[in-house]
């Protein structure tokens, strides 16, 4: 176990676009990432020790993933730059800090490691299930090793809402834990109030009912079941996530990476049950520059989407984790050179077969730094799997969606971009089976998304133009954003030790 100093970071509230999105949903594919940063040796950690401003000392704990690890890591950069008086220490596997050691961070933000007690990020994909229960049952032990070494004394553990075992550890410690949960709101309270689908009859979830209602979660707008990601039928995974929950009451607060103005009845909802404070810390990218970036590196593909017309572009990427069969990738691609539309896949380990296939008219990455590619001005539709940092992006960016979820509180996120925000439309109708969507419709959804001049286009158009003004004035000096982090800070500041 070890403790890592940070590269220097732009002065406090002047974090960069290109800082706050090296984190991106499509970061590199970790065969392309070497590790880059050596471990200090432990006498680094007596200098921080010795300086007097490092007052509150903040341990962070992601679940080991990408989607998890981004947005903690980010708002952990926010905390940081806003109060120079946080220390963090952001807890890691030997693994995972050989992929992002070496990204730029301020300097009041360091990482510690454990040991790479869960199988590599690499075959994490092949079983899902076993990693996950490798997660909650083998980090423990190591991460109260790590924090018998942490000085200055720790004063909060902000960590992910299914490693419920931190809310143990700081409770048997003293500590105040922040839970952090890095989905949706309204996934949260779907799961939270598991006792109301039960009582109807919806859990564990029969498939003959997916088509019935769902209309009686507190702050969640009706919906068919098929839509409820959450139905207890996996009997590996659900024991654990009801355990994860039963701890939350023993935390001392709740962080939600939900922008309020989208999910503010669900909010209120948790709000009001909770007897700890909960934050909406919704879009953590305060600084972004929503017009066209002309500084950016000299990679080939945005030099790519440089030449290409204004919104002529379909983006699209199906996360860093899980993908489809090979067969429904031939689907897809298919239907891209069928449509005769501009696009820009974000293809993995996919990327050399599915350029043979693809022609001449898109363009295929094995990565990108994806709110660059997004907030493109010749980019103009989001093909996406919706997770939730990537629901998150294209929100901010004001793009239009296609919804292609894979699994879990995907599946929820497009039945908000679809039925609550109305900003996109489903590949696939048929929520939930296994058929292939084929390339013939593929082509005919694609071309309609990309022609303009379709009215049904210029609605879901003109409402992602209104959802990007709302993240707009929730991440501008006094929005909901700011509020909330500078009331999690206002009240860390209780926590505060001078040394």
């Amino acid at each position: 176990m070890h403790l890592h100093r940070c590269s220097a970071s732009p002065p406090p509230l002047q974090l960069s676009l290109q800082h706050l999105h090296r984190c991106s949903s499509s970061s590199p594919p970790i065969g392309l990432v070497k590790p880059t940063l050596t471990a200090h040796p432990v006498s680094d950690m007596n200098s921080l020790k010795a300086k007097p401003t490092m007052q509150c000392h903040v341990v962070a704990m992601p679940y080991p993933g990408r989607g998890h690890i981004n947005p903690m890591m980010n708002l952990c950069r926010i905390l940081a730059s806003k109060n120079s008086n946080i220390l963090v220490t952001f807890v890691v596997t030997e693994e995972w800090l050989g992929f992002i050691g070496s990204d730029p961070k301020p300097d009041n933000i360091r990482f510690g490691t454990i040991p790479n007690v869960v199988p590599s990020e690499r075959v994490r994909a092949a079983d899902v299930y076993s990693f996950a229960e490798a997660v909650m049952t083998k980090f423990e032990a190591p991460f109260v090793r790590l924090l018998d070494q942490l000085e200055p004394p720790v004063t909060v553990i902000m960590a992910d809402t299914f490693l419920f075992w931190a809310v143990g550890v700081g409770n048997r410690r003293n500590i105040p834990v922040a839970s952090f949960w890095p989905m949706s709101s309204s996934m949260f309270t779907i799961i939270q109030h598991v006792d109301l689908l039960v009582k109807n009859g919806h859990f564990p979830s029969d498939s003959a009912k997916s088509e019935e209602h769902v209309d009686y979660i507190p702050g969640i707008s009706s919906t068919q079941l098929v839509n409820i990601p959450f139905n207890g039928r996996n009997q590996q995974t659900t024991p654990r996530i009801l355990e994860a929950f039963s701890w939350l009451n023993k935390a001392q607060y709740l962080l939600l990476t939900s922008c309020y103005e989208f999910e503010s009845k669900v909010f209120d909802v948790l709000k009001a049950k909770f007897s700890f404070p909960v934050y909406a810390t919704g879009q953590i990218v305060p600084n972004f520059d929503f017009g066209e970036n002309t500084k950016h590196s000299d990679d080939n593909y945005l030099h790519w989407l440089d030449c290409q017309p204004r919104n002529s572009v379909l983006y699209i990427s199906m996360g860093s984790f899980l993908s489809f069969s090979s067969a429904q990738m031939d689907e897809i691609a298919a239907g891209l050179c069928d449509a005769g539309v501009r696009f820009f896949w974000v293809a993995r380990d996919e990327t050399s077969r599915l350029k043979e296939v693809c022609g001449h008219r898109g363009l295929v990455v094995p990565w990108c730094d994806q709110l660059m590619v997004l907030s493109h001005s010749s980019v103009g539709g989001f093909w996406s799997h919706c997770g939730w940092s990537s629901t998150r992006e294209g929100m901010l960016c004001g793009l239009p969606f296609l919804t292609f979820p894979i699994i879990f509180d995907q599946i929820l996120n497009s039945k908000l971009i679809v039925e609550d925000w109305k900003i996109g439309w489903r590949v696939k109708q048929d929520v939930g089976m296994n058929n292939l969507v084929s390339r013939v419709e593929i082509a005919r959804l694609v071309h309609k998304f990309m022609n303009f001049e379709n009215d049904e286009v210029k609605e879901i158009r003109t409402r992602a133009s209104e959802v990007q003004r709302i993240c707009q004035r929730a991440i501008a000096k006094g929005g909901s954003f700011e509020t909330n982090i500078n009331a999690f800070i206002q009240d860390l500041s209780h926590s505060m030790v001078t040394e």
